[in-house]
């Protein structure tokens, strides 16, 4: 119900500039409405059960893939796509907030259509289910379960007591930052309709632009420079904004997993600038204004390019999907592994090696100051397991369809990472529309494994999750 009422954006846009997609668009959102109606009312007797923490991993699931499916609607009744499996992938790039898409002529789409696939990004940026919880008391009841399930953090900071509080306060700062982000866009130049797609799509690191050039199409390099700050905001934990803007700054710099985000941002980013100057762009300024957007893009994963990666060093081309594991700090919209499982695991690593060389030592492995247990840090490598097998299942799926090794390997991490960009066929320059039919799904199922982080979905395949 509450994604047919965002639907009326797009559908307002259309009869302002007068486009040819309004119909196709209401008969979406009266469809998605009355589904949602009838379900409502189905379920309606069941509304006061408790639901379990089991219940949690198969809402939320369902729910994006559900959500997915009513995404298509837009898209094939106003004839963007004739095919299911191309508009339900790009509904699902835009909901993981991947940025993955099969359009190969952006800006023959109508504005309404390009507008819903813009606020598709934007809605799964902070979670569905988070959303649902901000505006439906109803799921109050065991919704910390839902909570967890959404955003699988190492440890869940309820910040204020009732869940529901939380994540109304989380979407004021989500909003808010959308709101700055389409003002500088407006005053640097582009227009209203334009500022407010790339706001959405640049704070929700989903990376869709309404350009086939992407913010490269503005030629404007403080549309790029402004854009990376967002991109870089974006990736930074949502609940250390509560704190900031509450008075106490002092828990951003006391984050140490912020500190590494910042320090891996400056060296990618120095890294590549050296890389780049000289072999790509005979200016120093330019290599770094090319080097630092890159880098904010593909490390909080939202995928935007104003340079074609793949005519750069070997290099900076491997130093960029490296990155793409990296991701955005955990409670952010970003994907990746997300910085604070990279920095225990090295943390780890480096106590392991210690150990060796002093047996006798007692070690421990500490995060902010806080003693980790041996069950969260066994948790990020069973987490660490399960990411690389999906990867190499998903990969050799990719490659017995006959796509090449390149294209075969990049577009599974960049679908896992919620990227959008990759290597091969489906690089920054092209898109993923030669990707052959099996592979698209084998790519919907990495996007959504990715975007619910592994577990909740994978959960779901075990025989002993359905017995009573």
């Amino acid at each position: 119900m509450f994604i047919s009422a965002f639907m009326l954006m797009p559908i307002v846009v259309s009869f302002v500039y007068d486009q040819s997609d309004i119909i196709p668009i209401l008969i979406s959102c009266l469809i998605t409405f009355l589904s949602g109606v009838t379900l409502y009312y189905l379920t309606g007797k069941y509304k006061k059960e408790e639901l379990r923490h089991r219940d949690a991993f198969i809402v939320v699931s369902f729910s994006w893939l559900i959500v997915a499916l009513f995404g298509t609607l837009p898209y094939l009744l106003s004839g963007t796509f004739h095919s299911f499996t191309d508009a339900y992938f790009e509904s699902m790039a835009g909901f993981t907030t991947t940025g993955s898409s099969v359009l190969n002529d952006i800006e023959s789409v109508p504005m309404g259509i390009l507008f819903w696939r813009s606020l598709t990004q934007w809605i799964g940026g902070m979670g569905i289910i988070l959303f649902a919880l901000a505006i439906l008391p109803m799921l109050g009841t065991g919704g910390m379960q839902l909570f967890k399930a959404e955003v699988p953090e190492i440890s869940v900071d309820k910040l204020k007591p009732r869940i529901v509080d939380t994540a109304k306060a989380l979407w004021l700062i989500y909003i808010g930052f959308t709101s700055v982000a389409a003002a500088c866009f407006l005053a640097e130049g582009m227009d209203l309709y334009n500022a407010i797609c790339h706001a959405f799509t640049t704070m929700a690191t989903g990376g869709f632009s309404t350009k086939d050039a992407s913010i490269s199409a503005f030629q404007s390099p403080l549309i790029e420079v402004t854009t990376s700050i967002f991109m870089l905001l974006a990736g930074i934990n949502y609940t250390l904004y509560f704190y900031v803007f509450r008075g106490r700054i002092s828990r951003l710099w006391k984050s140490t997993e912020f500190k590494f985000y910042m320090t891996i941002t400056a060296l990618a980013t120095i890294m590549i600038t050296l890389s780049i100057w000289r072999s790509s762009y005979n200016s120093l300024l330019d290599s770094i204004r090319y080097a630092f957007f890159q880098v904010t893009s593909i490390m909080t994963t939202t995928g935007f390019a104003t340079a074609n990666f793949e005519n750069w060093s070997s290099f900076a081309q491997i130093l960029l999907i490296i990155l793409m594991f990296f991701g955005g700090m955990i409670g952010s919209t970003g994907g990746g592994l997300k910085q604070v499982r990279i920095l225990l695991i090295l943390k780890q690593g480096y106590r392991e090696m210690y150990q060796l060389i002093h047996p006798r030592a007692v070690t421990t492995v500490k995060l902010d100051g806080k003693l980790l247990s041996k069950e969260i840090l066994g948790s990020i490598w069973g987490f660490m397991f399960l990411f690389i097998f999906v990867f190499v299942i998903a990969t050799l799926g990719m490659a017995a369809t006959g796509t090449d090794v390149i294209t075969s390997a990049t577009t599974v991490i960049s679908a896992m990472c919620n990227v959008g960009p990759a290597l091969g066929s489906a690089g920054p320059a092209e898109n993923y529309a030669a990707i052959p039919f099996i592979g698209k799904w084998i790519l919907v199922f990495c996007m959504l494994t990715g975007r619910l982080e592994i577990y909740t979905v994978l959960i779901l395949f075990v025989p002993q999750f359905w017995k009573k």
